[in-house]
């Protein structure tokens, strides 16, 4: 059997849960790896045949998607190019971890196309959603990626075809400790705003994993650091609480290990607002901005925030198994 799993590469949590997904579906047949996005920071420990850059968002510097730099940076008739060419009828079943190139190429051809994604249970009518809406971002939520059959992961499972998260084997097998200090990571800001605004609590000791420094250093209290997954997961897990963008890898990794989680969705970006009300139903603390006039909300986080400890049991198996049972073209 042949199978195409295409993988979405912006951000990270695509990529996290697709080592541990890769090997699972490795069991049933031979896969290619399909990744788009330029916005990623982690590497895979298995071979990518397609590369493409796809249709990326890109991160600002004041808490939210840059939108002049994303469009800029679109590159439509590339991208149109890549739907085209990608030869998604030669395999058996396509695995679209909200992946646009391949979702697209499998509409263009009437081949189906099968979301293993987050982005999916998102959708899910009995998904935890804000208290605001917001039509666009539910818009490209839903149509950013073409599908024929969804499964998704979310903080809680609360449906058939929802389940709760994958969480990396690298991560189950560490022993959570506490260390007294924060982990965080908030790739929509810039190195100063979180140096001006975390010195503001001396009493914590905060260790910040930048996507924009190129060079480690040390502001009082603030330790910047640049991007290493290996780093990241073991002060994730030998800390007191973790501050990060309300994404859905990094806050449900943090509540499998037993920590306090702060998380701050990025502005105008309806799925983490989602998210973070996901998030707060586990027990995470919210705040809309890194700003001062929520100063007092992270100081009794800080004091008083009580750690979640979240049962995710490993099912990637299982779950694979059942997808390649009931949608591979060759059964």
């Amino acid at each position: 059997m042949k199978i195409l799993f295409a993988i979405q590469g912006t951000g990270n949590g695509h990529l996290s849960r697709a080592r541990d997904v890769y090997p699972e579906l490795a069991k049933h047949g031979t896969v290619d790896v399909l990744i788009s996005g330029i916005q990623a920071d982690v590497d895979v420990p298995f071979p990518v045949k397609y590369r493409f850059y796809g249709m990326s968002f890109i991160f600002g510097r004041h808490g939210g998607v840059d939108i002049w730099d994303t469009t800029k940076k679109l590159k439509l008739f590339r991208l149109m190019k890549d739907i085209r060419n990608l030869p998604v009828e030669e395999y058996d079943l396509v695995i679209n971890d909200f992946e646009p190139v391949s979702g697209w190429a499998c509409k263009r051809k009437n081949i189906p196309c099968i979301s293993l994604s987050h982005q999916c249970a998102v959708l899910h009518p009995a998904a935890p959603k804000p208290a605001h809406g917001d039509l666009m971002g539910m818009l490209v939520l839903k149509y950013y990626v073409p599908i024929t059959a969804a499964y998704g992961f979310h903080f809680k499972s609360f449906a058939d075809n929802i389940y709760t998260p994958v969480i990396r084997r690298e991560i189950r097998e560490l022993t959570p400790t506490n260390n007294g200090h924060y982990t965080v990571y908030l790739p929509a800001y810039s190195d100063e705003a979180i140096v001006k605004h975390l010195s503001q609590f001396p009493e914590a000791q905060w260790q910040v994993f930048s996507k924009h420094n190129k060079e480690p250093f040390t502001s009082g209290n603030v330790s910047i650091r640049k991007i290493n997954n290996r780093e990241f997961i073991e002060s994730m897990a030998s800390s007191a609480g973790v501050l990060c963008g309300a994404g859905f890898e990094g806050p449900a990794e943090a509540m499998h290990l037993g920590k306090k989680v702060l998380v701050i969705p990025m502005l105008t970006q309806y799925e983490q607002h989602c998210n973070a009300a996901g998030a707060a139903a586990m027990g995470a603390e919210v705040i809309n901005t890194l700003e001062e006039a929520y100063y007092d909300t992270i100081r009794n986080w800080l004091q008083h925030g009580k750690p979640i400890k979240a049962h995710y049991p490993d099912m990637t198996a299982e779950i694979v198994a059942d997808i390649v049972q009931k949608h591979a073209r060759n059964n």
